[in-house]
């Protein structure tokens, strides 16, 4: 009698597993799971960029991050010059050295002037200048409040046709000289989004 009632316990224990197992292996995997829809979104809204310089050696990484007010740059980068140096976001997503041109201009999506003292600034590519210490590195956040890597359909996202890139100058930007600031010339690139 103790026996045949332990075998419907059994089975009671056995159903309720089952059914948390199947829970757990079911979860997110509904069509379009949640943990994928996850992983899109956090694509979406991180881009990690590798930054070479002239020589096509790589020197460091541009962490871009989408934030409420636009994006965030966390910049970790070595074997620059000593100093203060602009650095801009380029509208073509190509970083073909020594020169980077191919990388063209600023990204200029409303037809801006370049520079924040400038009174018809900034271009939406525009960024602060960084400060490069003693020994070559950098490593230091900034804002770039002007630009989304969201929702392609919006004039100053990154995800477009052409592509865009991420460019350190040798010098500092003034803010204000057309049309990039007198930063001097290109030393370092990296692809944020490719051509499509």
């Amino acid at each position: 009698m103790k026996k045949l009632a332990f075998i419907p316990m059994f089975i009671l224990v056995f159903v309720i597993a089952a059914c948390g197992m199947g829970e757990e292996a079911g979860e997110g995997t509904d069509g379009g799971s949640d943990s994928d829809e996850g992983a899109m979104q956090d694509a979406a809204e991180e881009i990690e960029v590798t930054m070479y310089d002239t020589d096509d050696e790589e020197m460091g990484t541009a962490t871009f991050t989408e934030a409420d007010d636009g994006l965030t740059i966390e910049l970790e980068a070595e074997g620059l010059e000593p100093g203060m140096h602009g650095m801009h976001i380029h509208n073509a997503g190509m970083c073909e050295g020594p020169d980077f041109e191919s990388a063209g201009d600023h990204f200029n999506p409303t037809d801006a002037s370049h520079g924040f003292d400038h009174e018809d600034g900034p271009h939406a590519g525009d960024l602060e200048n960084i400060e490069v210490s003693e020994d070559g590195t950098v490593s230091t956040e900034v804002p770039a409040e002007n630009v989304t890597l969201l929702d392609e359909e919006v004039e100053t996202s990154l995800q477009t046709a052409e592509g865009t890139a991420l460019i350190i100058h040798s010098g500092e930007d003034d803010y204000e000289s057309q049309p990039s600031g007198d930063a001097g010339n290109p030393v370092a690139c990296g692809v944020i989004t490719e051509a499509q």
